[in-house]
């Protein structure tokens, strides 16, 4: 299942608002367009399949990006 748009945590804390899917022109891969919630806000890419993997830190299995809501208004302080 594709992940809907909105605003997601990182395992390492930090949020992240998912912009939309793009597809590879060459390969087909599907990927995740991206924006960092903090600092200069700059915009990323990563492979959906790595998007959707789950990560192990100190015995605890987590996605790597988990769903927080759908607008950053309703993230507070971020």
């Amino acid at each position: 299942m594709e992940p809907k748009a909105g605003v997601y945590r990182h395992w390492k804390g930090r949020h992240y608002r998912l912009l939309c899917l793009a597809t590879h022109t060459e390969t087909g891969e599907r990927l995740v367009v991206y924006q960092a919630l903090y600092g200069e806000r700059a915009c990323w890419v990563r492979p959906l399949a790595m998007w959707q993997e789950s990560v192990t830190r100190d015995g605890v299995t987590m996605p790597r990006f988990a769903y927080v809501c759908e607008r950053e208004t309703q993230l507070g302080d971020t």
